[in-house]
């Protein structure tokens, strides 16, 4: 029967038979019973579900369809969408408009029931995993092993949700003062930070049912089909009692409506899956033991009603693990693997500033990887460093032949005028890594700058950075004239005007506007009146220092990378 199996067969036949009844009938004007009228929503999870055969369209307030093995029709409300034709053939619905059908249309249409079937057989199989097309995992957290000790780094986060396991385990303790469970858990922060993890974690620490989403698994074509499926997605969570619920991405259904529109098409479905995600939220009565956690990159961009209380009572970072975070989850992902004892995981954690947990994973199998394929025994430091510039840069082109003596000059002062910078106007930071190889990402050199751990950024601080980001054009710019300078400084351009920006806009830092953050024609006159400034100072410092730029260039153009003690001896010669 090949791939489709006997009943993905019978499917197709199934189809062909049927469709070649409903156009027959259609053909000879038969007449059948008094329609019965079906709701639009339930009419397109009929539709999702397969359950339609026919559907004919027309200019009056109601539509008529038919579903397959019923030999009379049923009726529901005309949406007027000029998109509907196109949604139902897709989906392998006949479609006539006005009852008319005529011999042409049913032959035209064997095709299509054709392809129906086999569609059809093809997706029988998914649609076994759950009602209306919707596939939701409930994990048995008892077995699946994650626990808060897998979970290094985040301890306040741990914290914070540890109270919903323990409300989970002991509800007792918490009726007793008239508390209730939060009933939605928001955990923000960059990509690869744990989100998902974390949400494992409480699962796994409660002894409950894991039910894992994403939220693009809501955001479907047909209007309402959407709020079907979170419907169906809570009641899964009931019938296992305690549970947790996690929705990933939120952001596909839970963007902010504020100022904008949303009429038809897309922004309906995302409305309607939204208010029934609220409205299934609202009635929990704090004692069912079922918490739904979601997970976001941006909390700035949900929709307010999703974080008021009652809905989403917290919202928890899951930021960037810190240098004790990042040296727990670099001994974490060791485990198993065969490291030289000479390897520091204390001084690879404090190179490791603004990685998050993913990336501290992706090193250490890059270089698992790479010392699996030089066949070491094990894996020294020369496959954690190239792990390690890899992940940042992108690998080192092999074949450099093609570089220009030229470009490598303009590549060389550029990257001194970075490391310069960094040495003059920012002491507390380490220059790793100087180079002018170029890399697979694209990069002609690098200057690895490495910032201490800290909470907070001081004003001389940010501007300190600005200038060493500007450094490099200014360096360009001083060996080899205005009308010389490259287009190799975009990235370092970029970044400063997004950190100027925040200097004006959000940080309230500028003199001139002081704590008014309003985007404006003034607010850009100030970012360029900063970036301007900023940029003569650097200029200034690096010709007064233009010997020392002399020199640290001259020998990247000699050995191509300097560490950060060549560098160091370099300034002091």
């Amino acid at each position: 029967m090949g791939k489709f199996g006997k009943k993905g067969v019978i499917a197709a036949l199934a189809v062909l038979v049927v469709g070649a009844l409903v156009v027959g009938v259609s053909i000879l004007g038969g007449e059948g019973a008094q329609p019965e009228f079906v709701p639009y929503v339930q009419f397109l999870e009929m539709v999702e579900a397969g359950e339609v055969a026919r559907v004919v369209l027309s200019d009056s307030a109601e539509i008529e369809f038919f579903v397959h093995n019923y030999e009379y029709g049923f009726v529901t409300s005309n949406p007027r969408n000029s998109g509907l034709k196109e949604s139902l053939l897709l989906a392998g619905i006949e479609v006539t408009e006005n009852g008319s059908a005529d011999f042409s249309q049913f032959v035209a249409f064997i095709p299509i029931l054709i392809v129906v079937g086999v569609m059809l057989a093809m997706r029988s199989a998914s649609r076994a995993r759950g009602a209306v097309g919707l596939t939701v995992t409930a994990a048995d957290a008892a077995q699946s092993g994650v626990r808060f000790a897998d979970v290094a780094g985040n301890d306040e986060a741990k914290d914070m949700v540890m109270d919903v396991v323990d409300f989970i385990q002991n509800p007792d303790k918490y009726e007793k003062f008239g508390a209730r469970m939060p009933r939605g858990v928001i955990l923000y922060g960059p990509p690869g930070t744990g989100k998902t993890l974390m949400a494992k974690a409480v699962a796994g620490e409660a002894g409950v049912p894991f039910f894992a989403v994403s939220g693009s698994d809501f955001v479907q074509m047909y209007v309402g089909v959407g709020a079907s499926r979170v419907r169906d997605l809570f009641k899964k969570a009931r019938s296992a009692g305690k549970a947790v619920i996690f929705i990933d991405e939120i952001d596909a259904v839970g963007k902010s409506r504020a100022g904008g529109a949303s009429g038809g098409g897309a922004n309906d479905e995302r409305d309607q899956t939204l208010n029934a995600l609220l409205t299934e939220m609202s009635g929990f009565d704090g004692s069912e033991g079922i918490v739904v956690m979601a997970a976001t990159n941006r909390l700035d961009t949900l929709d307010e009603a999703l974080l008021r209380p009652g809905r989403f009572d917290r919202q928890v970072e899951i930021g960037l693990p810190d240098l004790s975070g990042r040296k727990r989850i670099l001994a974490a992902h060791a485990e198993g693997k065969p490291l030289d004892e000479n390897i520091d995981l204390q001084n690879l954690a404090k190179q490791t500033v603004f990685f998050s947990g993913a990336m501290l994973e992706n090193l250490m199998n890059e270089a698992a990887i790479s010392a699996a394929k030089a066949g070491k025994d094990t894996i020294t430091q020369a496959e954690i460093d190239t792990a390690y510039y890899t992940i940042i840069a992108g690998s080192e082109k092999k074949d450099r032949s093609g570089i220009k003596e030229l470009e490598r000059r303009i590549t060389a002062y550029h990257e001194s005028g970075h490391a310069l910078a960094t040495k003059l106007l920012m002491p507390q930071n380490s220059v790793a890594k100087i180079t002018i190889i170029p890399s697979t990402k694209g990069a002609g050199g690098f200057c690895l700058n490495l910032p201490p751990d800290k909470m907070y950024h001081t004003k001389a601080e940010l501007k300190a950075q600005a200038m060493t980001l500007l450094a490099g054009r200014a360096a360009e710019e001083i060996i080899f004239g205005t009308e010389n300078v490259t287009t190799g400084a975009s990235n370092d351009i970029s970044r400063v005007n997004a950190l100027v920006k925040d200097f004006v806009s959000k940080y309230g830092m500028s003199d001139t506007l002081g704590l008014a953050i309003t985007e404006n024609d003034d607010t850009a006159a100030e970012i360029r009146h900063l970036l301007d400034a900023l940029y003569k100072e650097v200029r200034t410092l690096l010709s007064y220092n233009k010997k020392t730029l002399d020199k640290i260039a001259e020998a990247l153009l000699e050995n191509e990378t300097l560490n950060e003690d060549e560098l160091d001896a370099l300034m002091c010669g």
